[in-house]
């Protein structure tokens, strides 16, 4: 038995090894190259569309999810999270609804590939009901003036911005505050541009309107005041 299986390979060992890689050679040939597959695992932004203007999201989900992702091998090395995407459409969120499912359908691919697989299969969010609400700007005034000048009067335009944010984070006591303004180097009545700070993070304006004005008002101090701070400056050296 043993000689007969040596026989049997051995004998026309060319031949036969000419036969296998014709047949190998056959099979590549035939099968089209649509049907030689691969997988890859991409990790890819998840991007959240359509939040509903009356909600506020409190609870983010992660910022990227990976996703695996079957296509023929002469498409699969074309294929990478610049022409993948993942979107997930928030247009019927509810305040309620904790988890909300990632799936297939969600998910932007090339044509001629397919999604495997999702990872992970669903996130969490929490949203607020939004609140709008009206605050006022106080400016935020720094340095001196010179001597003999005095600051007479600071004025903000407009005077109140409209703020929107979660209904827990919207406070009627908050103060919007504008970016330092500095007097020190003003000789007379001056209007400047500032920017807004929101005294929360996780507020922001409700209008495109980032920047307002803000007029100081300076006079020249009477002339006994003057001698005054004079004679005070002379006495304190």
């Amino acid at each position: 038995m043993k000689r007969f299986f040596k026989t049997l390979f051995i004998r026309n060992w060319g031949l036969k090894l000419f036969s296998f890689l014709l047949a190998l050679l056959l099979w590549f040939t035939l099968i089209p190259e649509e049907k030689m597959s691969s997988e890859k695992t991409l990790t890819i932004q998840l991007e959240l569309h359509n939040i509903p203007s009356d909600m506020e999201l409190v609870q983010k989900p992660p910022s990227t999810i990976d996703v695996k992702i079957k296509a023929p091998n002469r498409l699969i090395s074309q294929i990478t999270p610049a022409n993948v995407h993942a979107i997930l459409n928030l247009e019927k969120a509810r305040i309620d609804q904790r988890e909300y499912p990632l799936n297939n359908s969600m998910i932007s691919i090339p044509q001629g590939a397919e999604v495997k697989d999702i990872l992970p299969s669903h996130v969490n969010l929490r949203f607020e009901p939004a609140k709008e609400i009206m605050l006022d700007v106080v400016p935020n005034i720094i340095g001196k003036l010179k001597e003999g000048l005095k600051l007479e009067m600071v004025s903000v335009i407009p005077s109140q911005v409209l703020i929107k944010g979660p209904e827990s984070k919207v406070k009627e006591d908050y103060k919007v505050r504008t970016s330092p303004v500095d007097i020190s180097l003003l000789t007379e009545t001056t209007e400047l541009e500032a920017d807004l700070i929101l005294p929360d993070p996780d507020l922001r304006l409700a209008s495109s309107q980032t920047r307002v004005k803000v007029r100081i008002l300076i006079q020249e101090e009477p002339a006994e005041k003057k001698k005054e701070a004079e004679k005070k400056e002379k006495e304190e050296k």
